[in-house]
């Protein structure tokens, strides 16, 4: 989004945390990719009139090619869309779903999952709050650590720290969270292995 000079000198006046980038949205693709058997065409759903959508597809995109994956593209700029959206994955023969993160499908929440289910459609969420409500599977950065830590710049900054100075922080706290109801409903074994290794299991 070029808000900043680098991650380590934002320069200006802005700084703060990232909850998002490359590592991260490979592993998401992987850990589907282990849980559905034959997976090769992802469904990425996106809003267009969404300013950050861009870097979303790029960095989805490259980790899909590196897991060699198809990733395909579904727009829906309200809440009206969403729906012709997934009917649109299911002609187009999408074996998974994963939306991108923004206020409209964080808006839409609990029940964007439930029309993934009704399709059929593992869906891969990108927080606890939009996996909750039946989401197969999400991996992502703790959004409460993440608020806490920025009372901690912002303590920073009040005490004469330059915003500027300040490294943007990449997030070191994730979360791996797995509904086996979900996998139930759609006809899908967890790996045991990944069970294990998940922070929460919802049976």
């Amino acid at each position: 989004m070029k808000l900043v000079q680098s991650i380590a000198r934002p320069g200006g006046n802005i700084t703060g945390l990232s909850n998002f980038g490359r590592d991260v949205a490979g592993k998401r693709l992987q850990l589907l990719r282990e849980i559905v058997p034959g997976l090769s065409h992802v469904a990425l759903l996106i809003n267009s009139d969404q300013q950050t959508t861009p870097v979303f597809i790029e960095v989805m995109g490259a980790a899909a090619d590196q897991l060699g994956l198809v990733l395909q593209t579904f727009d829906a700029r309200s809440l009206q869309e969403i729906e012709p959206a997934f009917d649109a994955m299911t002609r187009a023969g999408m074996q998974a779903v994963t939306p991108v993160q923004g206020g409209l499908f964080y808006q839409a929440r609990t029940f964007i999952p439930k029309l993934a289910i009704a399709r059929r459609l593992p869906m891969l969420a990108y927080s606890r709050e939009t996996f909750e409500y039946g989401a197969l599977v999400s991996y992502a950065a703790d959004q409460v650590e993440m608020c806490r830590r920025s009372a901690v710049y912002a303590d920073k900054i009040l005490k004469g720290a330059k915003p500027g100075d300040l490294p943007v922080e990449q997030p070191t706290k994730f979360e791996f969270l797995i509904n086996l109801k979900t996998a139930k409903a759609l006809g899908l074994d967890v790996p045991v292995h990944l069970q294990q290794i998940a922070d929460e299991v919802i049976e």
